[in-house]
């Protein structure tokens, strides 16, 4: 592969500012002859080229250059929120440029404003919207820019974008119900493991004073019990650091992208959880090819666009479902073939091939899934309370026990 280099020459800093990050755009032709900018951000030019061309692109161009702030860490670009603002703008009457140029001036976040900034930059370069946004993929996903595209053909960027405002939504809908359904056992693991800690750390070592001046003999489990909390008591400086520590071990492992990713795919492979999220990937698919079509794109190049929003094994699945719609074959036969579709999904793509309406009827199939999986969580999170408030309550319950199991044999003796 050959490459024309264009490294752009290191600005000098900025006045009260550190360059803190490189920024490296490449310019390239992807494999429908489309010439296009692409960024990336900390990556090493050879890095950067070598991650273009596993995706099949060739570099014609490499420019490098300085980044003068960097953004936050933890910052992202909020995509939804830019989407709103812009359309209602567009809406009030203003061009792209105007509504462009009110946000960047209104932003006061430093990572958006970057990116508001260099939008506007290359835009005024003459650049098209869609080739601007789909050279920044680590703010704008690919789903979106093609939208764009599609509608710098028909001129009607506000319905584009409202689409993809309600496409965002329904899966924003599901994530905050699935945030909420977890809320509740988490807050009551917490509260019920600080009420265990309470018991064994504090109360325990008293009455352990209290029977050892009584010189009777305990039952085992009591003495147990006993024992370990005079070791957790005695220690407990010990005790607090090792919490400490694991907690932030925790917070450092769920802090990287990588770690939470691990910890998702493997709750989501559990026999009674990997179905439904299978079902729930399947909805996320069905709309975004909904999406697509309904901005013009074609059926094989959306379900290319869109698959990596499946699991690897159903990523290969998809790609022969692809090659059969390429030679002829309809959607439904083709996802049904490869078991990527259910009866239900089967039946209303099959009434959209006969109307001529297929993105309305993967919308309803996304749709339909996603109501059959908002009542499974509902139902998963009214089990799982209980649940969890049963083995909190044995837990407690047996601690409370076996310190006053040697006080009941004492009054049993005493009788």
């Amino acid at each position: 592969m050959s490459a024309d280099r264009q490294t752009a020459p290191a600005p000098r800093a900025l006045t009260g500012h550190a360059a803190l990050g490189i920024r490296t755009r490449l310019k390239v032709r992807g494999a429908d002859g489309a010439v296009r900018w692409i960024e990336q951000v900390d990556m090493s030019e050879a890095d950067a080229v070598r991650l273009a061309v596993g995706q099949g692109l060739k570099v014609l161009a490499v420019q490098r250059s300085q980044i003068a702030e960097a953004p936050p860490k933890g910052a992202r670009f909020g995509l939804l929120l830019f989407s709103q603002e812009l359309l209602a703008l567009l809406d009030a009457g203003l061009n792209l440029t105007e509504a462009l140029a009110t946000l960047h001036a209104k932003e006061r976040q430093p990572l958006t404003r970057d990116v508001l900034g260099r939008v506007r930059q290359q835009l005024e370069e003459g650049r098209n919207f869609s080739d601007v946004l789909a050279g920044m993929p680590q703010h704008f996903p690919d789903v979106y820019a093609a939208t764009v595209r599609a509608a710098e053909r028909t001129g009607d960027l506000p319905q584009a974008l409202a689409r993809y405002i309600a496409y965002q939504l329904q899966f924003d809908v599901i994530r905050k119900k699935l945030v909420s359904a977890a809320i509740y056992p988490v807050m009551l693991l917490a509260v019920g493991g600080f009420v265990a800690l309470f018991l064994l750390g504090y109360v325990v070592p008293r009455f352990s004073a209290v029977y050892e001046s009584s010189g009777r003999e305990l039952p085992w489990m009591s003495a147990l019990l006993l024992s370990f909390g005079k070791v957790l008591y005695g220690h407990w400086p010990w005790a607090l650091g090792l919490l400490a520590g694991l907690v932030a071990l925790l917070v450092a492992t769920f802090s990287r992208p990588a770690s939470r990713q691990a910890l998702l795919h493997a709750v989501l492979s559990l026999p009674g959880i990997a179905p439904k999220a299978r079902e729930f990937r399947l909805a996320r698919f069905y709309r975004a090819v909904s999406l697509l079509l309904a901005s013009g794109i074609s059926l094989p190049r959306a379900i290319g666009m869109v698959g990596g929003l499946l699991g690897p094994s159903e990523q290969t699945r998809l790609a022969q479902a692809r090659l059969a719609i390429e030679q002829g074959q309809s959607l439904s036969a083709a996802l049904m073939a490869v078991d990527l579709a259910s009866p239900v999904a089967e039946s209303l793509i099959k009434v959209g091939e006969r109307s001529g309406q297929l993105a309305d009827m993967l919308e309803r199939t996304a749709r339909f899934q996603d109501e059959d999986f908002g009542r499974w969580v509902d139902w998963a999170s009214k089990l799982i309370e209980p649940m969890l408030m049963t083995v909190m309550g044995v837990v407690i319950g047996a601690i409370v026990v076996l310190m006053y199991m040697p006080i009941f044999d004492l009054a049993g003796s005493l009788q």
